[in-house]
C-alpha cells in the first residue's frame, strides 16, 4: 500500500484502508485510518468510519459492499494526497538554517570506497528514476545522526544533511525494498571494496546472533514467533552478524523468527567464502548457542577451526567432576595481584554426534581438542545471587499455588508433573516440586565457564581472550538496538524490513571502519555517536556558519587529526565542503 501523508490537526494521516472483520455474525467492514503519532513517535491506527455487516450492506441495496467502499478509500487517499502535495509546495522553501554534519567523517569513507560505480551498475536493470547508492546514502547518513521512522526521517531528517538528495517518499521505500531483496549483493559489493583498501583479516571470526521484535498480532512468512532475545511473545526475526579479526562486520543474515540460529553460521560463513573469494584456514568463534556437533563438524569439513562456549551444567558427570577438582587451576591477576581469574586446561579425544540436517542420518566422529575451563569470583557471586533469588521466588510461588505461567525464569527450578509417583494421571492437577538436583548444581557450577577449540596448541590465555573478544558484535548489536534504532519497525514487507536492517549494517559497518581503520580504535563508540549527533551548523548568510557543537576532547584531538577547524567558531561554506570531501 502506498503511504500519502497529510496533517490534520496534531496528527499525520498516512493512508486510509478498509478493514474486514470475520466474526460467527458475518463479514464487519469499518474504514481505518493509519497516522503518524508525534508523542509516541510511530506509526498508529484508528478507526475513521464504521459501516456495517456485509449482508446487512446488501440488504441496504449496495450490491458488492466491498468493492463500493474501496472506491471510497480510494477516493480519500486521493483526497490526501493532494493536500499532502499542496503542504509540500508551501514548505518546499522553508529550509532549516540548522545543518547536520557529523556523518562527514562516514561519507569520507563511503565515499572512499567507491561503491557507488558498482551500485550504478546493478541499478541499470531496474526503471528506477532516482540513484540507489544516494538514497543509501542518505538513509545511512540518516539514521546515525537522528534515528527516526522513514517518513520522519524524509520529512525532517534528510533535508537537515548538508548534502541534497532527490528521490520521493515513494521511491524512498520502492528504494528500500529493491536494496532489502539484494542485499547480498551490496554487502559483496562493500566488502569487495574495504578489501582492496583496508584488508580484512578473516584469520578469526566471531560469529553471533540476534533477534528484532514487532509489535504486530500475527505471524507471516517472515516475522515469525520465537525464542526472542528479550523475552518477547511477539513475532521476531533473527539476525547473523559476522565480524573479522578486527571487529569489522562482514556479512549478515536475516531470518525468520522460527528457525534455529545454529545453521545460520554455517549458511553465511560458506557464503561469505564463496562470495568474497576467502582463502585459508579461519577460527570461527562463537557463543554456546551456536556450539552443535554438526557446526564442528562442518568447519573441520572445511579446513576451519573453531573457539565455541560450552555450557557446564549439560556436561556429563566425569567431566563435570574435572571442572570442580581444584588441582590444575592458575590464577590469573590484574596488576594490582587480585585474581581476575581461575584457568587450567585439557586435551582428549571426544567424540560427537548429529542427525546430519542433508542426509537425515547420524553422523559420529571423534577429534582430539582442547577444553579451557575458568573460574571467574566476581561471575561466581552474582550468579549465586541470581539462583538464590530465583529459587525464593519459585518456592513462594508454588506455596502460593501459582499458575505455570506465573513462574517466569524461576520455572527452571521446578518441575511441574501431571501424573503421581505411580504414574497415574491426576485429573489435569499439575504438582509442582522443587528441582533440587538442578539447583544444588548451579549453585556448585556458579562462576564456571568452558571453552572448546579444535586449537591444541594455542595457548588457554590467548583462545580465552580470543573469545572474550565476542563482546565487540554483542556491542554491534546494541548500537543497532540503542544508539541506531533499529526497532520498533512498523515496515510491512519482507524486502522492506531486510533493507531497513542492511541501513543498520552499514552504518555499523562505517563506524567501526572510522573507529578500527581511521581511529586505530583509539576512542569509544560513544565518543564517535556523541560526535555524530552533535556536530552541527547554522546558517546565517548566503557563504557563511557558526559551529553549534560542543568543545569535547574528542573533537579537539579529532581536529588535530584530520587539519579541519571542527573547533572554529565560524565556518564557510568552503570549509564545509572541504570536511565532506577529505580523505583520511
Amino acid at each position: 500500500m502506498v503511504l500519502w501523508c497529510y496533517n490534520v490537526g496534531e496528527v499525520i494521516i498516512m493512508a486510509y484502508f478498509l478493514k474486514k472483520t470475520n466474526n460467527k455474525k458475518g463479514t464487519y467492514l469499518q474504514i481505518y485510518s493509519s497516522f503518524y503519532d508525534p508523542e509516541r513517535g510511530h506509526t498508529a491506527h484508528k478507526a475513521y468510519k464504521p459501516l456495517g455487516y456485509v449482508h446487512e450492506l446488501q440488504e441496504k441495496g449496495i450490491a458488492n459492499p466491498i468493492s463500493f467502499y474501496k472506491e471510497e478509500v480510494n477516493k480519500l487517499n486521493q483526497e490526501a494526497k493532494a493536500a499532502k502535495n499542496a503542504n509540500k509546495i508551501k514548505q518546499i522553501s522553508d529550509d532549516s538554517p540548522e545543518k547536520l554534519l557529523g556523518y562527514f567523517p562516514l561519507k569520507n569513507i563511503n565515499d572512499r570506497l567507491a561503491v557507488k560505480k558498482y551500485i550504478d551498475l546493478m541499478q541499470t536493470t531496474t526503471d528506477f528514476r532516482f540513484n540507489v547508492f544516494d538514497l543509501i546514502s542518505a538513509l545511512v547518513y540518516a539514521r546515525l545522526v537522528q534515528p527516526c521512522s522513514k517518513y520522519k526521517t524524509y520529512d525532517e531528517v534528510i533535508p537537515k544533511l548538508f548534502d541534497s538528495y532527490d528521490f520521493s517518499l515513494n521511491q524512498l521505500y520502492d528504494g528500500l525494498e529493491y536494496i532489502g531483496y539484494e542485499y547480498e549483493k551490496i554487502i559483496e559489493i562493500y566488502n569487495h571494496q574495504i578489501q582492496q583498501m583496508y584488508q580484512f583479516d578473516t584469520s578469526h571470526t566471531y560469529f553471533d546472533c540476534t533477534n528484532f521484535y514487532f509489535e504486530i498480532d500475527k505471524e507471516d512468512t517472515f516475522r515469525r514467533k520465537g525464542p526472542s532475545k528479550e523475552n518477547r511473545k511477539e513475532p521476531i526475526v533473527g539476525l547473523g552478524l559476522l565480524l573479522d579479526a578486527n571487529q569489522i562486520p562482514i556479512g549478515m543474515k536475516m531470518f525468520p523468527g522460527n528457525q534455529s540460529e545454529k545453521p545460520v553460521i554455517r549458511n553465511v560463513i560458506d557464503e561469505l567464502k564463496k562470495r568474497n573469494s576467502v582463502s585459508g584456514r579461519t577460527i570461527q568463534i562463537a557463543d554456546k548457542g551456536l556450539n552443535c556437533a554438526e557446526n564442528i563438524f562442518h568447519a573441520l569439513k572445511n579446513g576451519d577451526g573453531y573457539i565455541f562456549s560450552k555450557s557446564v551444567k549439560l556436561l556429563p558427570e566425569i567431566e563435570r567432576t574435572w571442572v570442580l577438582l581444584p588441582n590444575g587451576y592458575r590464577d590469573i591477576k590484574n596488576e594490582n595481584g587480585d585474581v581476575l581469574y581461575r584457568i587450567k586446561e585439557c586435551v582428549d579425544e571426544f567424540e560427537y554426534k548429529f542427525n546430519d540436517s542433508e542426509t537425515g542420518k547420524v553422523r559420529k566422529f571423534k577429534i582430539t581438542e582442547k577444553r579451557i575451563v575458568t573460574f571467574n569470583p566476581k561471575l561466581a557471586k552474582k550468579q549465586i545471587f541470581e539462583i538464590n533469588k530465583e529459587v525464593a521466588k519459585a518456592k513462594l510461588l508454588k506455596a502460593s499455588q501459582a499458575k505455570r505461567s506465573e513462574y517466569g525464569d524461576s520455572a527452571k527450578y521446578v518441575i511441574f508433573t501431571t501424573t503421581d509417583k505411580k504414574g497415574n494421571d491426576t485429573d489435569g492437577k499439575v504438582k509442582v516440586t522443587m528441582n533440587e538436583e538442578l539447583i544444588q548444581r548451579s549453585l556448585e557450577l556458579a562462576g564456571y565457564n568452558m571453552l572448546v577449540t579444535s586449537e591444541i596448541s594455542m595457548h588457554d590465555k590467548a583462545v580465552y581472550t580470543a573469545y572474550h573478544n565476542l563482546w565487540r558484535i554483542e556491542e554491534s548489536f546494541r548500537v543497532m538496538k540503542t544508539q541506531l534504532d533499529a526497532r520498533p519497525v512498523y515496515l510491512q514487507k519482507e524486502d522492506t524490513i531486510i533493507g531497513h536492517f542492511l541501513i543498520c549494517y552499514l552504518a555499523v559497518l562505517l563506524t567501526r571502519l572510522l573507529q578500527f581503520k581511521v581511529l586505530k580504535n583509539n576512542y569509544c563508540t560513544e565518543d564517535l555517536f556523541d560526535f555524530i549527533r552533535d556536530f552541527r551548523v547554522a546558517q546565517i548568510s548566503d557563504r557563511k556558519y557558526i559551529n553549534l557543537s560542543r568543545a569535547t576532547p574528542f573533537i579537539k584531538e579529532f581536529t588535530a587529526l584530520c587539519n579541519l577547524p571542527l573547533t572554529s567558531y565560524f565556518l564557510s561554506n568552503g570549509e564545509i565542503k572541504k570536511m565532506l570531501s577529505h580523505r583520511f
